[in-house]
């Protein structure tokens, strides 16, 4: 399993972002996806789910409304869209496939900082 996050970046509050997470090493299509974000010297936590199948997301209630989760089988890639940032959702942010490696083979992750 590999995951390769990017998109990262600095952005104003307000701002928007859009992540992507390049997945290789087992049949993307059939596992679901989850975008996690780790402020400094916290604990990951997972944000944004995807289904294999139907498509169908699910957010935390901090994100809810403002970034969306999608996927691209075909391409083997899934993607947050961050819109509206906030000071607190600065971190770094990771993509897994949270049934498949049981919370192991995580990427790089992509900074974002959100700042005037």
């Amino acid at each position: 399993v590999q995951l390769v996050e990017s998109g990262g970046g600095l952005v104003q509050p307000g701002g928007s972002l859009r992540l992507s997470c390049a997945a290789s090493g087992f049949a993307f299509g059939q596992w679901n996806m989850a975008w996690y974000r780790q402020h400094s010297g916290n604990v990951r936590e997972r944000i944004a789910t995807v289904e294999a199948y139907d498509g169908r997301t699910t957010y935390v209630e901090s994100v809810e409304g403002r970034f969306t989760i999608s996927r691209d089988n075909a391409k083997n890639t899934a993607y947050l869209q961050m819109n509206d940032l906030k000071p607190e959702d600065a971190a770094v942010y990771y993509c897994n496939a949270p049934s498949l490696t049981g919370g192991s083979d995580w990427g790089q992750g992509t900074q974002v900082t959100v700042s005037s």
